[in-house]
């Protein structure tokens, strides 16, 4: 067989994904941001990036270039971890280098051999990947119905079950924009004498006190973990999750991804750090952002359109062609909103992502709501 002919395979599954239009390609940032989740615009801000620059100056490294059970445990590892735990609420808190990679190193450790995780169908693609990884039996309940999570523990009890559940859910949704019914969660929870993993991912530093999230009323209970992305609204990268101590402690004994991993650059730790200090202290931030979000809504339902009352503004679509159409027409116009196919998305649902930050003002939003509105006729 020829080398050319070992790709055959992995070329004919591309042009069937591109059959579907569902082909990816990678395409650089340009026009205005409707497609980051840098919701408070902190990415770029003068007091993290002089935060950093002062920690370099100060002799920080920029790579930790070992685990953290090894050399690459630094000190600005530690003094965030410690201000997060105390900013959130919780025991402890452990520092991951990505969201995903956090997600993943919970649910394939925690879990145990005849335990329960019961999935939001529709939470992360992480949290499905690191159940099925896991040790634990994974069964999927239906989007935000509590009362669906409480029947599928009943079932597995029914059926012997004898272990721990797990009930995993993103506080806010990453393609929909909407929230987790936490309060009935947490009922099933304590019902059932389960555990309950919520992912702040697109809530952290945009709602709750301070920007606590919206799980901040459960945290430092025995059965909560919570994980805050730092690479969305806090600008930076990583993830922080935030536990009971002793499930802390487990991590850092049993948990691959924990143990074995080159540990994130100490910088993005004093970013972090320096993240939460801002969304606490300056809560104009999060003002603004909701004014975008009412305009967007306005905007929304005046073009008939559904809206999610969050700064993740979905416009389903349903064809995957003319979603991204619209996404590029809409590009050429200067903004940038991406179109989200499946299987990121349930089938028929294709979509555009719109996403409010504040890297954008309320004429923007406007001119990107007239840019639609013309787009959205033009190809019916």
């Amino acid at each position: 067989m020829s080398g050319r002919a070992l790709l055959d395979r992995y070329e004919a599954s591309l042009r069937e994904l591109a059959r579907k239009d569902r082909l990816r390609t990678l395409s650089t940032r340009s026009g205005l941001d409707f497609a980051s989740n840098d919701y408070l615009g902190l990415a770029r801000s003068k007091r993290m990036t002089g935060a950093v620059a002062a920690a370099l100056a100060a002799g920080t490294p920029v790579g930790a270039t070992g685990s953290r059970l090894l050399r690459g445990n630094d000190p600005e590892h530690e003094a965030l971890e410690a201000k997060a735990a105390c900013f959130f609420g919780a025991e402890r808190a452990l520092f991951f280098g990505v969201g995903y990679v956090a997600n993943f190193a919970v649910l394939t450790t925690l879990p145990q051999k005849g335990d329960l995780i019961v999935l939001d169908e529709l939470v992360h693609a992480s949290a499905h990947e690191g159940a099925r990884a896991g040790r634990a039996e994974v069964t999927a309940a239906a989007h935000n119905d509590a009362a669906a999570v409480d029947d599928a523990i009943q079932a597995w009890r029914a059926r012997g079950g004898v272990g721990r559940p797990w009930i995993v859910v993103e506080s806010l949704y990453s393609m929909d924009g909407d929230r987790a019914p936490l309060s009935e969660l947490i009922e099933v929870a304590d019902r059932h004498d389960a555990f309950l993993f919520v992912d702040e991912a697109h809530a952290t530093g945009v709602y709750g006190p301070d920007g606590r999230g919206l799980a901040h009323h459960l945290e430092g209970r025995d059965n909560v973990v919570v994980l805050h992305t730092c690479g969305k609204a806090l600008g930076a990268s990583g993830a922080l999750v935030t536990a009971p101590k002793v499930l802390s402690d487990y991590l850092i004994n049993r948990c691959r991804p924990f143990i074995y991993a080159t540990a994130p650059s100490p910088l993005m730790a004093v970013a972090a750090a320096t993240a939460l200090d801002i969304i606490a202290e300056e809560p104009d931030r999060r003002e603004r952002l909701a004014r975008l979000v009412a305009l967007a809504g306005k905007r929304a339902e005046d073009l008939g359109l559904a809206t999610s009352g969050s700064q993740i503004l979905p416009i389903i679509v349903g064809d995957n062609r003319r979603a991204m159409a619209l996404a590029q027409a809409l590009q050429a116009h200067g903004f940038d909103v991406r179109g989200i196919r499946p299987p990121t998305v349930p089938e028929g649902t294709a979509r555009l992502r719109i996403s409010l930050t504040l890297n954008v003002g309320e004429a923007d939003v406007s001119a990107l709501f007239d840019a639609l509105a013309g787009e959205w006729e033009r190809t019916q």
